[in-house]
């Protein structure tokens, strides 16, 4: 129970006290009242209360209590959360070398990273690994963590892995030396046309601006001038590479975003004269999922008037969390400020007192007022008007970025047949027997991409395959909400998505990550806009003027 009001008294008195071993420093004293009033509280729990308690249970209760009030991302994480947490965005973790899913309960890998362990020992992408260590863990429902916690461990450490490869009934050993693993930021990045370049950022890590830089100058000395960059699904990360993407495009003195709460004064950041794009055409695309650090790329794009962007509008995640380490590891992300862009927009969306459920539910919300389909749908009330800085065009604030180019979320080619063939890894099981089968020659028939993306097409035997994989999956169509005639409709309808999928996974496996995104953009609305877009001088030019609204 001490540990209960040791935990508890932090929080209520952490504006006064120094947490020297972290550098933390509160200068304001709390309330002595609300102090005395959590402390009498706990001495009656701990000294009255009819049973024994977990005092470090209820401390974390009491933590969690106490942040839910305040706003949706304040938070109480334990050590292992904190780990978690931190692992993506320090960019790398020490495992195995490999990205794989589970999928009926069976652990297929995907990718094979490389010049890492398993790519070592010779470990492929569509093998199934069926024992680690002589634990089983295919067919026993193991949870991805537990899975993972298996698979990792320190850098030098030993694991031994059995893998059932192509219809082979014999497992094969390997012994694989775990190593330090990088986790990229960066999923592609080609050029689309003789100078036009794709870069596609999954988050804000430690690493994103190094890969991103190194990225750029290899599309530069491709011929690159104008640039469409993917913030699509990226929920963001930190602030600090958030600031080094934007100072690639803007000019130096330019206000990237600053940041302001009733206990931090203000604090901007502005570019320098470093950044390698200033110039050139620059088209950035973005959705509903693009959050933080992704809002405030484009918001000091947009504000700036240096690029078209494109998209639907962004999650409306703009409140600052300062982590608040504890002594046993665990740690409070506290909300201490919010960001605004360049022009004074906040990008934090409405929320009332934390409450959670309503907040995550706006996005549901959007979708059923109409906002995802039709930007029609769309309104801000003129207290929420903002102007840019340079071309003085009328953006808004409120929550999230508003694209400068509405693009719907494609209804056209979505069918039931297609969610079931994905919820389910279908797709995907089928691809990795068709690889298995045919690796080799796909490597002989297909030695650069350009072949590829030419030549290999997904036969209708391909989709017949599928199919018949579909009818012997035990978990396909369980409620029977598919019958024949139905499954034919949606396949019309879906046919070019599943068709791009199929080729973009066979894409993958021979060649990379990057070819992967090549071929599925394919079929991607945003990705085509953007390209139409970035290829039309007077489109672009009016869209940045304002003389442009869809």
């Amino acid at each position: 129970m001490k540990q209960l009001a040791f935990a508890c008294l932090l929080i209520v008195t952490m504006n006064a006290c120094t947490y020297g071993q972290n550098g933390i420093t509160f200068g304001r004293v709390a309330s002595s009242a609300a102090a005395q009033k959590v402390n009498m509280a706990l001495t009656a729990v701990e000294n009255l209360y009819v049973d024994e308690l977990d005092g470090n249970k209820l401390a974390e209760d009491a933590i969690v209590g106490l942040l839910e009030k305040l706003d949706p991302h304040s938070n109480y994480m334990t050590p292992e959360e904190v780990k978690e947490m931190n692992e993506p965005l320090q960019g790398n973790f020490d495992g195995i070398g490999i990205q794989f899913n589970m999928l009926t309960d069976t652990l297929y890998v995907i990718q094979v990273i490389p010049g890492g362990p398993s790519e070592k020992v010779g470990i492929l992408a569509g093998d199934r690994i069926i024992r680690v260590n002589d634990t089983l863990i295919a067919g026993v429902k193991m949870k991805n963590t537990d899975v993972m916690s298996r698979l990792r461990g320190p850098k030098g450490t030993a694991v031994n892995v059995k893998v059932l490869r192509n219809k082979d009934p014999k497992l094969l050993n390997f012994k694989i030396i775990r190593d330090k693993i990088p986790i990229y930021s960066l999923d592609a990045s080609y050029m689309v046309d003789k100078t036009t370049g794709y870069i596609k950022l999954n988050r804000f890590s430690a690493t994103t601006h190094d890969e991103f830089k190194t990225a750029l100058d290899k599309l530069m000395q491709q011929g690159m001038q104008n640039l469409i960059l993917d913030l699509q699904n990226n929920g963001g990360g930190y602030l600090g590479a958030a600031i080094e993407i934007a100072n690639e495009f803007l000019k130096q003195g330019s206000l990237i975003v600053y940041t302001e709460g009733a206990h931090q004064k203000r604090e901007n950041a502005v570019a320098t004269n470093k950044g390698a794009m200033q110039n050139g055409r620059l088209v950035v695309l973005v959705d509903e999922s693009s959050a933080s650090a992704s809002e405030i790329v484009s918001g000091a794009i947009q504000d700036w008037d240096r690029g078209v962007i494109a998209g639907r509008r962004t999650f409306g995640k703009g409140l600052v969390q300062r982590p608040v380490p504890l002594p046993d590891g665990s740690m409070i992300r506290l909300t201490t400020a919010r960001y605004y862009t360049p022009t004074g927009r906040s990008i934090q969306k409405p929320y009332e007192n934390g409450n959670q459920a309503s907040y995550n539910k706006d996005l549901i919300d959007r979708y059923n007022r109409g906002e995802m389909i039709s930007a029609d749908s769309i309104h801000f009330p003129d207290s929420l008007k903002f102007s840019t800085l340079e071309n003085k065009r009328t953006v808004y604030g409120g929550g999230g970025i508003m694209p400068d180019y509405f693009v719907p979320v494609d209804t056209t080619r979505g069918s039931t047949l297609l969610r079931e063939l994905n919820s389910n890894g279908i797709t995907y099981k089928y691809t990795t027997q068709l690889i298995d089968a045919k690796r080799k020659a796909y490597k002989k028939q297909y030695p650069a991409f350009e072949d590829f993306d030419k030549k290999f097409v997904v036969t209708d035997q391909m989709i017949n395959d599928l199919m018949d994989a579909c009818k012997n999956d035990t978990a396909f169509n369980k409620d029977d909400s598919l019958p024949e005639d139905r499954i034919a409709k949606d396949l019309v309808k879906s046919g070019s998505v599943i068709k791009a999928q199929i080729k973009a996974m066979v894409a993958r496996d021979i060649f990379g990550e990057s070819e992967y995104h090549r071929v599925l953009n394919q079929v991607i609305d945003a990705y085509n806009k953007a390209i139409e877009i970035i290829s039309d001088e007077k489109i672009y030019d009016k869209l940045l003027s304002g003389k442009i609204e869809n």
